[in-house]
């Protein structure tokens, strides 16, 4: 087995604070006449999602003003660009590694369309601190909220392919750009609008035992599924006005058909995976209920408080909001304190396609 240790993840949020009033007042201003409204928004206040960050204020034109699709394209990859930039050194501290030491890097950006893209860039921008320029990259698109868990799962294949590599993930979305476009009146977008958050995680995944390294979570085993039948359940869609994210109705009930796949694969050893931890994407409450049914494992002791291994993606939710492809790296960061060493656990990511990627984790 290769040995795949995953350092403590850092995470760089959008610098504005943006509350579930902020958004829900702007939202009743702004369709004040618009059919169900008062239904539209007590959904999108079930979210429950406290506050999110974005990278410009909510009421700046490319969030929730007019701009351009080609505005909208350039604040948000610059934007993601630089939470990335931000977010690389302390993820090098938390691993105690230096830029000079990286062999590979994994990016995941979906919410602006650019080439070069963010591998390229990150390079040519951390290049004078010691980022070199004959690293791999690896860079990915259209992974969207399942990025992060891809990441790591391609992370895990290329220390298995090159044994002692160390890898930097980096993924980063300015979501605020893509899913607060002021065109989108639909149910879905609605509770879009209150649910995604602006950031960038940055982690790093050794191919190499090193003393004094501190706690880690091993990669055990990965897995990615794509549910047949599911392209349009989630997706995003380009128009002149800019990206637009849509999902059908019935998309969080879609969900859980993953779980027999995903109990399969669990179970493949012929015993009942019993997860320790729980690091899931943080995609919403029905995500997290069927994650939670899925997984076989309970809030806990105290329900309402949400006490169980699915604790720190509720908080993630509740203080962050969805965060994309960097969600389930921010819910990792919050975990990595308490399993003791030997626990196991599992780290699941969802995206669009309906696509799934997985990792089985220990921690050391």
């Amino acid at each position: 087995m290769p040995i795949a240790l995953i350092a403590r993840p850092y995470v760089e949020l959008g610098e504005h604070s943006v509350s579930m009033d902020d958004v829900t007042e702007d939202i009743a201003r702004r369709y004040a006449d618009l059919p169900r409204l008062a239904a539209y928004l007590r959904t999108a206040r079930a979210t429950g999602v406290r506050t999110r960050y974005f990278t410009r204020p909510l009421h700046s034109e490319t969030v929730a003003g007019d701009a351009t699709f080609e505005d909208r394209n350039r604040a948000a990859y610059d934007d993601a660009l630089e939470m990335a930039v931000r977010a690389v050194p302390g993820a090098l501290e938390n691993a105690g590694l230096a830029l000079e030491d990286i062999d590979c890097v994994i990016t995941s950006h979906a919410t602006s369309w650019t080439a070069p893209s963010l591998d390229t860039d990150l390079i040519r921008t951390l290049a004078p601190q010691g980022l070199r320029p004959d690293i791999a990259r690896i860079p990915l698109s259209s992974y969207a909220c399942a990025g992060g868990a891809q990441a790591l799962t391609l992370a895990y294949e290329h220390v298995a392919a090159h044994p002692g590599a160390h890898v930097l993930v980096v993924v980063a979305e300015c979501l605020s750009a893509a899913t607060y476009n002021p065109v989108d009146t639909s149910r879905e977008s609605m509770i879009y609008k209150v649910l995604f958050g602006d950031s960038a995680v940055a982690c790093v995944v050794s191919g190499q035992e090193r003393d004094g390294q501190g706690p880690r979570f091993r990669i055990d085993d990965t897995w990615q599924y794509v549910l047949p039948d599911t392209r349009t359940v989630f997706e995003g869609r380009l128009d002149s006005y800019g990206l637009h994210f849509d999902s059908t109705r019935d998309a969080t009930r879609t969900i859980g058909t993953v779980a027999p796949a995903l109990r399969e694969w669990l179970d493949g050893e012929g015993t009942e995976f019993a997860p320790d931890f729980c690091v899931v994407h943080a995609g919403g409450p029905a995500i997290l209920n069927h994650a939670q049914t899925a997984l076989r494992v309970d809030n806990g002791p105290n329900a309402e408080a949400r006490t169980g291994p699915l604790r720190h993606s509720w908080d993630s939710l509740e203080l962050c909001g969805n965060l994309g492809g960097a969600s389930v790296l921010d819910v990792l960061r919050r975990s990595f304190d308490e399993p003791a060493p030997g626990d196991q656990g599992v780290l699941l990511g969802y995206g669009p396609g309906i696509s799934v990627a997985a990792c089985k984790l220990t921690r050391t």
